[in-house]
């Protein structure tokens, strides 16, 4: 398979098989993803590995019992971790000062290209990934469980495993909507309904709005999946997590 292929026909995998991922198979990818790009060479992430069936459990309603939580080969829990570099530059002498929000989002960074430079590694190698984006959704709960110290912030969760039966290929967007060349065009009302339209005029796209009871596929996205409700909500319980964890917001 070119690499074409590979990309263009990439899927989010949430069914796994009972062969399990070895210890031997998870290091050498997370070694390879390590060398992901990285500000400064700080490398300023760790990754959680829960294996256990005990920990799975812990962590399935803390990611809404999603049935992949428990039902995969492994859960990795990737942290934006700044505990690390903190600790090598009190004890060399050097006084750090990365308790605020660039720093924060300096890790954050560092953390989002590693856990992606691993999802394609795994993907490569004919594994199945699953991103959970509940991991900002309930991070307090998350550190508990995974007794995370000060510094450290869980970003983002990936369930991997191999994959059982068929999975369909994600739509995307033209890639003509993204590109902006030498400054940004915004979009017209028409060309917003250009670029949208073969998302809408999906089976499964159809059958979202109607199951919701909705007239259009955004409402699906406004009303339901992604509320203004909820998104007020779970920032203010992850910024004062942030917070909590030794990163200074500015006012």
């Amino acid at each position: 398979m070119n690499d074409s292929d590979f990309f263009q026909t990439r899927r989010t995998v949430r069914r796994y098989s009972d062969r399990e991922v070895t210890d031997n198979e998870l290091v050498d990818m997370i070694e390879l993803a390590s060398h992901a790009p990285t500000t400064g060479n700080m490398q300023l992430y760790s990754v959680v590995v829960t294996r256990s069936e005990e920990g799975k459990k812990k962590l399935a309603p803390l990611h809404f019992n999603q049935p992949q939580v428990t039902g995969c080969s492994v859960v990795l829990t990737f942290c934006a971790d700044y505990n690390r570099f903190v600790r090598w530059c009190e004890e060399s002498d050097a006084k750090p000062g990365y308790d605020n929000f660039q720093s924060f989002v300096t890790a954050v960074l560092d953390t989002a290209l590693f856990a992606q430079q691993f999802c394609t590694i795994a993907e490569m190698r004919g594994l199945g990934c699953c991103y959970l984006g509940t991991t900002t959704y309930t991070a307090p709960e998350i550190a508990e469980a995974l007794k995370l110290p000060k510094r450290v912030v869980p970003l983002t969760t990936i369930t991997v495993g191999y994959p059982e039966g068929e999975t369909q290929v994600s739509d995307r967007i033209p890639v003509d909507a993204i590109i902006h060349n030498e400054e940004y065009h915004d979009y017209s009302a028409g060309r917003i309904k250009e670029i949208f339209a073969e998302k809408e005029a999906r089976e499964d796209s159809r059958r979202f709005v109607e199951e919701n009871g909705k007239k259009t596929l955004a409402q699906v996205f406004t009303d339901v999946r992604y509320t203004l409700e909820n998104n007020l909500l779970f920032s203010k319980l992850y910024l004062d997590f942030i917070v909590k964890q030794g990163f200074d917001l500015p006012e």
